[in-house]
């Protein structure tokens, strides 16, 4: 029966993956001049949505006192492992051209590997480790392979590949820490595993606060001066809502946008459910399944998308080692 339900788990998170990721991609056509602000909007808003279920469930019984007294410092590691997280992602991310990001994010499986041996003391097979090796492999495949410009990073400096695998450490980091919540969790609460709403919360909240501190630093990442931060922040609004003199421009808002976010709350709800259900490495993995898929849709013609794009075979090898484990 656990198996059963672990593997409706897993079918349904698949499925959430894919949505979460096409949805992505048509929010930033209304969005495209403000990815930072739809950013903000994901981050901060949802702090306050998981709270409010979160209160809602603690009213219900289903939340009790002793999850909520949880030891907060692990939230907090939480908060600044996801921010640093993004912060190195963005850095990475504006000197990498697109097709080697989520390749090299791949790196992020590797991650859970190692820190899951080290802090969680867990052992893997031979098929698991060799499956490691097939997701690097497909990382080198994918980032050294031709294309029309020549190769991905031919042009780009060492640091910035080097500085996306980090950010893909710091998340993997986040999210063995948070199974490590759920194990030491039931060992306080004396047999049962804290709610994820608990986990979603506090870590979120945490997350936010230290994405707040560095603001300044986000921003200027994106070509956005901190004195022009509170301009920008209300065109994106206008966009946002549709409500901008260009409509044509922001034309698919707030529709879209809206759509996205709740997608990505659903799934990511999905993701840490999973986490508490079977471990980290079995969510990543499950969103990794999901990623072959959606970029399959993604070359399609969709709404607002008439024109798909044409996937080079050295970049289909790539991706088929990176996901083949």
């Amino acid at each position: 029966m656990a198996r059963r339900g672990i593997g409706a788990a897993v079918g349904a998170t698949v499925l959430l993956a894919v949505t979460n990721r096409v949805l992505y991609k048509l929010a930033l056509v209304p969005m495209k001049g403000y990815p930072f602000f739809l950013a903000q909007v994901t981050t901060f808003g949802y702090v306050a949505v998981y709270f409010s279920i979160l209160f809602l469930r603690y009213r219900a019984g289903i939340v009790t006192k002793e999850m909520l007294l949880l030891p907060k410092v692990y939230f907090v590691v939480i908060g600044v492992l996801e921010a640093l997280g993004v912060a190195a992602g963005m850095s990475a991310g504006a000197m990498l051209p697109g097709p080697a990001i989520p390749i090299l994010s791949q790196s992020f499986l590797v991650w859970q590997i190692i820190f899951s041996m080290l802090f969680l003391k867990k052992s893997y097979s031979l098929n698991q480790l060799c499956g490691c090796f097939l997701v690097i492999s497909g990382v080198t495949v994918a980032i050294t392979s031709g294309s029309d410009e020549g190769r991905f990073l031919s042009n780009v400096e060492f640091i910035w590949p080097m500085l996306m695998v980090a950010s893909s450490a710091f998340q993997a980091g986040a999210s063995i820490l948070k199974e490590f919540i759920f194990i030491d969790g039931e060992r306080r609460l004396k047999g049962k595993r804290p709610d994820i709403f608990v986990v979603n919360s506090f870590g979120s909240a945490f997350q936010a606060l230290f994405v707040f501190l560095l603001l300044p630093f986000l921003s200027n990442l994106r070509g956005i001066r901190f004195g022009d931060l509170p301009a920008y922040l209300n065109d994106g609004a206008s966009c946002f809502l549709n409500t901008s003199d260009d409509q044509v421009a922001c034309d698919g808002a707030p529709f879209l946008p809206l759509l996205f976010i709740t997608a990505n709350m659903i799934f990511n709800i999905s993701m840490l459910n999973l986490v508490k259900m079977s471990s980290a490495l079995v969510a990543s993995l499950t969103s990794t399944l999901a990623v072959p898929i959606s970029i399959y849709v993604l070359s399609l013609p969709l709404p607002h998308i008439p024109h798909g794009s044409r996937l080079s075979p050295s970049f289909v090898l790539g991706v088929s080692f990176c996901y083949s484990d």
